[in-house]
């Protein structure tokens, strides 16, 4: 048996590494003055791991991670629906071209223009082709948005117009059933109900009497406009006067001719 002290030699030797030093452990300290390199933050005799702050060898940064930003990042939009691309020009408006082909010089339109702009766009095609509003619908047309009282109407006044007569066509279109292009009592009731005036039987029977051409009592599309828009502008007019909002209004008689007068 080998001495207290001495390093036990069995057969073959001692186990590979048994009583050896692990490499590097043990090893002289540096000469006296001799440091470690310095990391940085200059804290001596310390060295920094080989690669410390970088990625490990192998492993790939995320692209674009911490980089420049995708492209097209923070840049304008790609052109889409709504959205004109530089360089090209929204689409012509039908309606600005019909208006400026009748408009005078002051960029307004009179009521024999608003006729011939309503014509060329065929808002009055009901129930076919071909149809035409009368110039006092064109006129009351025009006195419906006519603040200034001038009589005459801009083009943005004119895509007013345009809106609502769509809305009052559909309308008419609901209720005529037959598609005769026509209405009478029960149908233009119906309508103002729908529209939601509170009408009664007695003052409809006088729109049918005032607006009707023919004596079965029927209303063509264009007189049914010309009644629908004074009927709207006269209930705006006596609701502006209605302080109680209880259906009563005092009314100054030249007040009442100028709000009736006018349509």
């Amino acid at each position: 048996m080998a001495g207290y002290g001495q390093s036990y030699s069995g057969p073959g030797g001692p186990p590979q590494g048994y009583g050896q030093a692990p490499q590097g452990y043990g090893q002289p300290q540096p000469p006296q003055g001799q440091v470690y390199a310095a990391p940085p933050g200059g804290h001596p005799g310390y060295a920094p791991q080989p690669g410390y702050g970088q990625p490990p060898q192998g492993y790939a940064p995320q692209p674009g991670y911490g980089g420049a930003p995708p492209q097209g990042y923070g840049g304008a939009p790609p052109p889409g629906p709504g959205i004109m691309a530089p360089g090209f020009a929204p689409p012509p408006d039908p309606l600005l071209e019909h208006f400026m082909k009748v408009a005078g010089a002051d960029a307004c339109i009179g009521p024999d223009e608003l006729q011939t702009c309503l014509t060329a766009t065929g808002m009055c095609d009901y129930p076919r082709a071909g149809g035409q509003f009368s110039l006092e619908t064109c006129r009351v047309l025009i006195a419906m948005l006519d603040v200034k009282r001038t009589m005459t109407m801009d083009f943005e006044g004119f895509k007013q117009t345009h809106a609502a007569l769509e809305s009052w066509k559909e309308c008419f279109r609901r209720f005529d059933a037959d598609m005769s292009g026509t209405c009478e009592h029960a149908e233009l009731k119906a309508i103002f109900q729908h529209m939601r005036f509170n009408v009664s039987d007695a003052a409809t029977d006088v729109c049918v009497k005032r607006y009707s051409k023919r004596a079965t009592g029927q209303i063509t599309f264009d007189d049914f406009i010309c009644c629908a828009v004074r009927l709207r502008a006269y209930s705006e007019a006596f609701k502006a006067r209605d302080v109680a909002k209880q259906g009563y209004a005092q009314l100054h008689y030249d007040d009442f001719i100028q709000m009736t007068m006018r349509l």
